[in-house]
């Protein structure tokens, strides 16, 4: 019986599975190795940046770990601000004095490793992230530390930090309850606007869905524009101050012209309308200038502007005014406010292409409608100070106004 070879393959490898292999983590070796760079390099932060940039480290793994360092001085203990066990140093952001001047270094050190490495903004955000949500477990002089280094940073414009990382997680419950999220808000605008302006704030505030929101870093129990301004001109902001109170105002106001709207478009009672923007100036103590100025808008943008000629729209403003003529003159109380309704008519006639010619038929049917006085009239022809088309509509008014001198000299 003769024996047969087993056949075989020739040529062929044989490839064996190979287990993934992966470093252990280890985060307390990675911490021990970037405090060891401060230790050596005595604090100075340019020499550890350097130090740091061409250091062989596993920053992709332990970012989070190395922002932990440059804020703590170590790593910390997980769900904690506590230092874990290992090397600590005293050149950190908790660790400086609580002035600008000291942090700032800080933020530009961290600029420049971002700037090599950029995917550590994340691990920056987390860190950060994590720090504002445990305020309450820093003292009193680190939280200042930390609203200092947070305002600088937005004032260095550190490299895509975005401020919804900042303001968000500031706004837990009990951070607000207890007054610390205010104290920290106030140290951050105190810090930021030195070296930026207002636009600038108000421009962070805004992408950090921030800026319609300002009383939700106060406890519930003083959110009130009253408490806001007070608060904040004790500090010293008015300028923040200034700003809230405009919003507020400019907020009423839409919503005073929001009912209005709905009001004329519903074809309500006049004077059921003369009550809703009374009720509003009360409650908004809103300037009689500014109600003048608005009824005459909310008014005019209800006009059907189909008209196919200059007379269609012309009956049709004309038409406008005359149903609501008692809703002006229950508010134009005085000359001035007439005068300020003038003013109104006049830079809408010369902005709006299709009212160009219409202004001497409006200020007619108001001079009818005993809405604007002769000498209003008179006053705003001879000495007007608004000049957006004034030259044409004082030409154009010429005869309306040789009418009312001649009736005066009548009289």
């Amino acid at each position: 019986m003769s024996s047969k070879e087993k056949p075989t393959l020739g040529g062929t490898r044989i490839k064996t599975r190979k287990r993934n292999i992966s470093a252990p983590l280890d985060p307390a070796a990675f911490s021990d190795a970037v405090v060891q760079v401060y230790l050596d390099n005595a604090g100075d932060l340019e020499l550890v940046a350097k130090t740091i940039e061409s250091a062989d480290l596993n920053f992709s793994r332990y970012g989070d770990t190395f922002f932990e360092v440059v804020f703590t001085g170590a790593r910390t203990q997980p769900g904690t601000i506590k230092p874990d066990e290992g090397e600590l140093h005293p050149y950190s952001i908790i660790d400086c004095e609580p002035k600008r001047e000291v942090i700032l270094p800080s933020v530009i050190y961290i600029q420049k490793i971002l700037r090599r490495k950029p995917f550590l903004i994340k691990n920056l955000e987390n860190v950060m992230r994590r720090f504002l949500q445990s305020l309450e477990l820093f003292e009193e002089d680190e939280r200042k530390k930390l609203a200092i280094f947070t305002a600088l940073a937005f004032s260095q414009k550190l490299s895509g930090l975005p401020p919804e990382t900042v303001f968000q997680p500031l706004l837990k419950d009990n951070l607000v309850a207890k007054g610390i999220v205010l104290t920290f808000i106030t140290e951050f605008f105190k810090e930021y606007l030195v070296d930026n302006s207002l636009d600038d704030l108000i421009s962070i505030l805004k992408r950090g869905k921030m800026d319609d929101n300002l009383l939700d870093f106060f406890p519930s129990g003083k959110r009130t524009p009253e408490a806001f301004s007070e608060h904040f001109t004790k500090e010293g902001l008015l300028l923040v101050v200034d700003y809230y109170e405009k919003k507020i105002f400019e907020l009423k106001l839409k919503e005073m012209k929001s009912a209005l709207t709905s009001q004329i478009a519903e074809d309500a009672d006049v004077s059921e309308v003369i009550e809703t923007v009374k009720q509003h100036v009360k409650d908004a103590k809103l300037p009689d200038v500014e109600v003048v100025r608005v009824l005459w808008d909310v008014m005019m943008d209800a006009v059907q502007w189909s008209g196919k000629n200059q007379q269609q729209n012309s009956n049709s403003a004309l038409r406008q005014v005359k149903t609501w003529a008692a809703l002006l003159n229950a508010f134009c109380t005085t000359g001035k406010l007439e005068l300020e309704l003038m003013y109104t008519v006049q830079v809408q006639c010369y902005e709006d292409a299709k009212l160009m010619k219409l202004f001497p038929e409006i200020i007619r049917s108001l001079y009818d409608q005993d809405v604007l006085a002769e000498d209003t009239i008179l006053h705003w022809f001879r000495k007007g100070t608004n000049l957006k088309g004034r030259q044409s509509f004082v030409k154009a008014l010429e005869p309306f106004v040789k009418w009312l001198e001649e009736a005066e000299e009548e009289e």
